[in-house]
């Protein structure tokens, strides 16, 4: 796609929202109000407004590498504190995808460069499931279900930091993992019980 397309396309874009809502630019030139936060992956075809079916203003999205929440990551920090205190979002999606090149990539034993620190935290994620993984004896099948244990870790991660346990407490927020399947275009929500690990840690990562 070159850059007189994009240009082409904006100028379709723009008229077919002004033939449906003549104030459609107004409107959302007067501010957001998200309900929900999107962590998704950077991957170019896992376009979180696309496949959830949402319309300019409902999705406060971040997107990184195989979907990272990393506490020391000020990127992704930010985003959660802007969303949850700011924008007071009701619900908070980690969501990640079949075939993730970041998770295909952290089951390598290869070098890669200044990619390395960054897949170190999804070979964590593989550590800490070790024994269930290696039961696994179709690649694929590991993969998969490591994006999934992915997703997983990433939500409780999110549970972990303060702006979530205090707005839960305060207004009941959620936090919800979901993986894409590029195969057949669905989302597979993976039903994780987040109120009781938030619990489960609440020993150790209890910050209110």
């Amino acid at each position: 796609m070159d850059f007189v397309t994009v240009f082409e396309n904006n100028e379709k874009w723009i008229k077919e929202k002004l033939s449906t809502d003549a104030d459609f630019f107004k409107k959302m030139a007067q501010g957001q109000n998200p309900e929900v936060l999107y962590i998704g992956c950077a991957d170019s075809r896992v376009t979180a407004e696309e496949i959830m079916g949402a319309k300019p203003g409902e999705v406060f999205v971040h997107r990184n590498i195989a979907n990272m929440v990393i506490s020391i990551d000020l990127n992704v920090m930010s985003v959660i504190n802007y969303a949850v205190d700011f924008l007071k979002v009701k619900r908070i999606v980690v969501c990640g995808h079949y075939g993730c090149g970041g998770v295909l990539a952290s089951m390598q034993a290869a070098d890669l460069g200044i990619l390395n620190p960054w897949l170190r935290n999804i070979r964590d994620v593989y550590r800490i499931h070790h024994e269930e993984l290696k039961a696994i004896s179709d690649e694929k099948k590991r993969s998969d279900r490591l994006v999934e244990l992915n997703v997983r870790e990433q939500c409780i991660n999110v549970i972990k930091t303060a702006a979530f346990q205090k707005a839960n407490k305060e207004r009941g927020l959620s936090v919800h993992g979901w993986v894409f399947d590029m195969s057949n275009g669905k989302l597979v929500d993976l039903d994780i019980d987040f109120t009781a690990k938030l619990k489960d840690i609440q020993e150790i990562y209890n910050l209110q």
